[in-house]
């Protein structure tokens, strides 16, 4: 087994101007730690923490299972109430990145834009998601990411039911922002038929009207008959109580961590749910930003993603031969390659 200890985990402070962050780095074995930069109003202080560690171990195993030369990082702010301004906010989260000498790159997440980026980029070179780069043009980073999951939606039907066809398959979809939307473009156009939600009924309203799909309750969709429920909100939605109101073959979707505890992955095996581990099949975001980082253009990430397919297929094809869960083959995989 791996070890799963973490090299880095930083606490940043700046009262006189409301900054509260964290950067969490797990692995820098294959290279510098990426991973993008959350802004998010936690709980407490414990909750940020967690998510940062967790998301961090995530990159590490995506990064290895993508087959690219970086390890797992993540920085987390804590929602600041207004003291300073984005830019002083953001340029001083670069000066604490540029103080780790290149360990750790940054880019976009969850509640942070271009222009966040661009105020980091001010600051240090460690950062992507840029004005112009591949990750700022026209949402490429959101479609390619729901390319991915799209393409392991194809890969899970072909392993469950023996065809990559969406006719008359539904398909519900929990989260229907950037990712989430075009997600639900690419399945409609494939033929699927959409049972969605979102915490926001405007993105409800605007999915619905495009492309045809079933409205949900937020605490209705885990329970909506479906061949395929495909999370794309935040992490942890499979747990002790959804997990007993799946009413689905397979388990597919965008959203980071979607396993409470591992232990979750092994029931979704017990009971006979075939799981798309979400580090496999959401990775096209990162691979858009390594393909950048290396001198790539869109064509190229866009080739590079398209290998989803068949790594989420071998996953399957290692679990078959080892008798585990999917979860525990994606692990042993990454595992693999990282003890290379």
């Amino acid at each position: 087994m791996w070890k799963q200890s973490y090299e880095q985990l930083i606490f940043l402070q700046d009262r006189s101007i409301g900054l509260k962050a964290i950067i969490a780095i797990h692995s820098s074995k294959l290279g510098p730690a990426l991973g993008g930069c959350r802004m998010w109003q936690y709980a407490s202080e414990e909750g940020a923490v967690l998510d940062a560690l967790r998301l961090a171990k995530g990159m590490t195993y995506k990064s290895a299972i993508s087959g690219l030369p970086y390890g797992g990082g993540k920085a987390v702010i804590l929602s600041h109430h207004g003291q300073g301004s984005r830019e002083i906010l953001f340029r001083a989260l670069g000066r604490y990145i540029q103080n780790l000498q290149g360990s750790y790159i940054t880019g976009m997440d969850l509640g942070t834009t271009v222009s966040d980026m661009d105020w980091i980029r001010l600051e240090t070179s460690y950062v992507t998601d840029i004005s112009g780069s591949l990750g700022a043009v026209d949402e490429l980073t959101a479609k390619m990411t729901a390319y991915g999951v799209f393409l392991g939606i194809k890969a899970s039907l072909k392993r469950a039911y023996g065809s990559e066809t969406m006719q008359h398959k539904v398909i519900a979809v929990q989260g229907l922002g950037k990712v989430g939307y075009q997600l639900c473009r690419y399945l409609k156009h494939a033929g699927a038929q959409l049972v969605v939600t979102d915490v926001n009924p405007m993105l409800v309203k605007k999915v619905v009207g495009d492309f045809e799909a079933s409205p949900r309750q937020p605490d209705e969709i885990a329970a909506a008959p479906c061949d395929v429920f495909s999370p794309c909100a935040l992490g942890g939605i499979l747990n002790d109580f959804t997990l007993g109101q799946l009413s689905c073959r397979i388990v597919a979707g965008a959203a980071n961590n979607q396993l409470a505890e591992s232990r979750h992955g092994e029931e979704l095996h017990e009971r006979g749910i075939l799981y798309a581990p979400d580090y496999v099949i959401n990775a096209g975001g990162i691979i858009v930003t390594s393909s950048e980082l290396n001198g790539g253009d869109a064509a190229l990430a866009q080739k590079n993603v398209e290998r989803i397919h068949d790594t989420l297929t071998n996953v399957f094809k290692i679990a078959d031969a080892k008798g585990i869960s999917t979860a525990a083959a994606a692990d042993w995989i990454a595992e693999q390659l990282l003890d290379r």
